[in-house]
């Protein structure tokens, strides 16, 4: 058990929820699986899971704010469960620190393969394989972009001289932009780099997340370059 990745899945839908349950217990994992947000947060809070599943639509405390509260205390992995793709709350669930989603019905081999690279990306906070492809201004391990100080060995961010908390995935997303200042990212190849999709996904992923960035080291640092991406101002 101690080697089981711990996985804790918050789902108000009896047979959705055992049968989910089963599915990735039968793929190697620990599941608490919790019907409402309330006894979810209780079971985070108890437990401490490597990854969180939360479905959007709970009672007690929805998902959102379950990921939000869960936010507050720890960059734990969340994947979101909607049941529309187009529903708004996708996007709420995205901006309140989810790192990926899920649209229901789910696939239960695409949920799993979601999971696993989700939790890649995170045993790998390191900046993935482009990481190493790093400008002139890397000192000893330091990137430099005016205010803006990342440590790219002891994964630790500074703006004007002050930490700034950002999770697994916001790292991830800066070291891919910091590995090519002034270089446009593409959405695309962005989830493929930080998110691990070797499928098309969703961009409203990287959209999101690029806001969440922004907020923490600078609204004018990351550039959107209409119709292509993405690109770091050197």
């Amino acid at each position: 058990m101690a080697d089981q990745t711990h996985v804790l899945f918050v789902e108000d839908d009896d047979v959705i929820r055992e049968a989910t349950q089963l599915a990735l217990e039968r793929d190697g994992f620990a599941v608490t699986a919790m019907p409402d947000g309330l006894s979810g947060l209780e079971a985070f809070r108890a437990n401490r899971p490597d990854i969180a599943l939360l479905d959007v639509m709970v009672p007690g405390l929805d998902g959102v704010s379950l990921c939000r509260r869960i936010r507050d205390e720890s960059t734990v992995p969340v994947i979101m469960l909607s049941a529309r793709a187009d529903s708004i709350d996708v996007v709420l669930g995205l901006e309140a620190g989810a790192d990926d989603y899920v649209t229901k019905p789910f696939d239960g081999a695409v949920l799993v393969a979601r999971i696993r690279a989700v939790l890649r990306r995170f045993g790998h906070a390191g900046g993935g394989a482009h990481a190493e492809q790093a400008s002139d201004e890397v000192t000893g391990g330091l990137l430099t972009f005016g205010d803006l100080e990342i440590d790219t060995e002891g994964m630790e961010v500074r703006r004007s001289g002050q930490p700034v908390a950002l999770t697994p995935t916001e790292m991830r997303l800066l070291l891919e932009f910091s590995s090519a200042p002034g270089t446009v990212l593409s959405r695309d190849k962005l989830l493929e780099r930080v998110w691990d999709y070797g499928w098309g996904g969703d961009t409203r992923v990287v959209d999101v997340h690029v806001q969440r960035l922004r907020q923490k080291i600078g609204q004018d640092r990351i550039e959107t370059v209409r119709g292509f991406g993405y690109k770091l101002k050197a």
